[in-house]
């Protein structure tokens, strides 16, 4: 506080220093220099024994098992890996090593590979069907006709029309007796079917005049006995009890066409019925 004199004189206020104020000077300058003091490190977080971002490797008994079957495998399709790449390399070794024999070899294997594909070309093929078909077509024109039942009278005749025939013609021999019905229903059918098989030699023959038992006579006819090459190749007694006792000349046919002992005219190959063999063989009979 400024006195009477102070005030007098004029002093300046400013040049008074207070107890007070170096108090607070003392106050400023301790509180800057606590304020410029290194600070003391903060205390780490406290992790909760909860959390877990981590990973761990299963080390006991099966964890060691899982891992030694996963290298078995590993090591498993690493050979078959190799094992394939080796069988690749063979391939390729036995085809570009070869010496001069299996050269040759090769060669004329690929020769023969290239005969085989033009001969089985489609036209190669035709041309010896058509061949083929000619011959035996010419074959077949060679054989004898008859056209006709020729009539047995003896033993005798009956093993001349067998054992002298040509081995391709093939002999059908009809027993009968004339009290019999259906014996004279066979022996008009036969007669029909010798036209249309010129080739095939009809014959009939009373059972008398073959020496059959009386039983035969009486319950065996009418019977067809077919014969090829002096050997018996059918041999039908009593027909009637597949055809019964009123039948055709066509459904003696179908029956014998079925026991293949007579040619199936429906089944003659295409190439014969064309205009062009047509008219190459007109003077072949197919039958």
């Amino acid at each position: 506080m400024a006195t009477l004199e102070d005030r007098i004189l004029g002093e300046k206020t400013h040049y008074y220093c207070s107890s007070s104020e170096d108090e607070d000077d003392d106050d400023k300058s301790g509180s800057e220099g606590r304020s410029k003091a290194p600070a003391a490190p903060a205390p780490p977080p406290e992790q909760s024994i909860n959390e877990w971002g981590g990973s761990a490797t299963n080390t006991g008994p099966k964890g060691v098992l899982h891992d030694w079957q996963r290298f078995k495998q590993l090591e498993a399709e690493s050979r078959a890996d190799q094992e394939l790449e080796r069988l690749d390399l063979v391939k390729k070794l036995t085809l570009t090593c070869m010496t001069s024999q299996e050269e040759d070899q090769y060669k004329k294997q690929k020769e023969l590979d290239d005969e085989l594909d033009e001969l089985l070309n489609d036209e190669i093929l035709l041309n010896f069907q058509k061949q083929r078909m000619r011959e035996m077509l010419a074959q077949a024109g060679r054989l004898p006709r008859f056209g006709k039942v020729i009539q047995l009278k003896s033993s005798d005749a009956f093993l001349d029309a067998i054992d002298k025939e040509n081995k391709s013609v093939t002999v059908i021999i009809h027993l009968y007796e004339y009290v019999v019905e259906a014996c004279q229903v066979m022996n008009g059918c036969l007669v029909a079917l010798s036209q249309d098989y010129p080739c095939v030699k009809f014959c009939r023959m009373s059972s008398s005049l073959a020496g059959v038992s009386k039983k035969f006579k009486a319950s065996g006819v009418p019977a067809l006995l077919i014969y090829k090459a002096g050997q018996m190749i059918g041999n039908f007694v009593r027909i009637t009890d597949v055809l019964g006792d009123d039948f055709f000349a066509t459904d003696v046919e179908s029956y014998l066409i079925e026991h293949g002992l007579l040619p199936d005219k429906s089944f003659v190959p295409e190439i014969v019925l064309s205009p062009q063999n047509k008219d190459e063989d007109s003077d072949v009979s197919l039958d």
